[in-house]
């Protein structure tokens, strides 16, 4: 009688572990299931973002487009009277008037000019064109710009 009652446990018992591994099956397809829409659902995200920023650099670009364009008018009106009178003094003057405008407009972006000439050369500043030897100066200083540098946000975007 034993022997039979063995056989029957280990029948139950096989029954028992198919039925465990057909529920663990079914959790395992589940989990593959939400896996699956997780990463679609992540790969959405990335691709909601990506477009998010690239309306944002758009957006940031055309504030500064606007400004830009509103020196270039000045530009336009200041040439347009120049050769309307044939007056080199009021194209200087409206040149002056739209390069202020222009720095200024820059500096609402953060971007400021490098100060460099009697300042002591700084490599991460300051590109040299030319060493010269002066008596009246000590030391490693720029004597002369010959193109402005600017900083913008605390980086160096050109050095002068």
């Amino acid at each position: 009688m034993e022997a039979s009652e063995k056989k029957e446990v280990s029948v139950e018992d096989a029954v028992r572990l198919r039925e465990l591994l057909e529920a663990e099956r079914k959790r395992s397809d589940e989990l593959l299931n939400r896996l699956k829409y997780l990463q679609a659902d992540f790969e959405n995200l990335k691709k909601r973002f990506d477009r998010q920023v690239a309306e944002v650099k758009a957006y940031c670009l055309e504030g500064i487009v606007v400004e830009l364009l509103e020196v270039v008018d000045e530009l336009e009106l200041a040439l347009k009277s120049a050769e309307a009178h044939k007056d080199v003094e009021s194209l200087a003057a409206g040149v002056k008037m739209t390069l202020k405008k222009l720095r200024k407009v820059l500096e609402r972006h953060g971007v400021v000019p490098i100060e460099c000439e009697g300042k002591t050369f700084d490599p991460s500043l300051h590109s040299a064109v030319a060493a010269v030897e002066k008596d009246d100066v000590e030391g490693c200083v720029v004597v002369e710009e010959v193109r402005k540098g600017y900083i913008m946000k605390d980086k160096v975007i050109r050095p002068s």
